[in-house]
């Protein structure tokens, strides 16, 4: 298969990584969502809960201050290791050295953490966005015994986090969409959507043979 890798990227709330699951199922791939994070804190020796705090978004504005006068003084250099242990810059360079690597073996799919754009010059990778109406985020959100007001604040800011992690890192508008071989919306349906992917992507899989 001229395609040994998939990524999903998502809007939060957009079901995505539950899509994800049952398209790696029916693909029979292996599914690096959580077990990514696991493989992260594994490596940096630290719990999970450490690294979500780090996945997919920029450390904030005093997180870096900090980090930048401890780097400057003798005390600083001193503590650094364990101090950017679990800091953003440390998450994401062990991020895409295991999204890389991750790669070389193949038979993969991998939701978001910037693997899209990691694996941008790959030409073996495949890669997916998928996105729901605001309001349907929402509902999916409530779904997960989230008030409406906690639904709409995480369906704002999440996104938004991951708009300027990506800015940050690569230079581009997320979701920038010219990155992506196909785009899907969940409101049709989570199993209609891992129709339309599996199809997508056997598709192009003939052409390119």
């Amino acid at each position: 298969m001229p395609y040994r890798i998939l990524t999903l990227d998502r809007e939060y709330g957009s079901g995505g990584g539950e899509i994800a699951a049952k398209v790696s199922a029916r693909l029979g791939w292996k599914l690096w969502d959580q077990l990514l994070t696991e493989e992260i804190a594994r490596r940096l020796d630290c719990d999970c809960r450490a690294v979500e705090k780090h996945e997919e978004r920029r450390d904030p504005v005093y997180q870096r201050l900090l980090k930048a006068f401890m780097r400057g003084s003798f005390e600083g250099s001193q503590n650094a290791p364990r101090y950017t242990m679990v800091d953003n810059d440390c998450v994401r360079e062990n991020v895409q050295k295991i999204v890389r690597e991750i790669a070389e073996t193949g038979n993969a799919v991998i939701v978001g953490r910037g693997s899209a754009y990691y694996l941008g010059d790959r030409h073996d990778a495949y890669h997916v966005f998928v996105y729901a109406p605001f309001e349907e985020r929402v509902r999916r959100l409530r779904l997960r015994n989230k008030s409406q007001k906690e639904a709409v604040e995480l369906a704002e800011t999440i996104d938004r986090d991951r708009a300027i992690f990506i800015k940050e890192y690569f230079q581009v508008e997320w979701p920038d969409r010219h990155r992506f071989h196909l785009m899907v919306n969940s409101g049709v349906g989570e199993d209609n959507a891992v129709e339309i992917i599996l199809d997508s992507f056997a598709r192009f899989a003939k052409q390119r043979v």
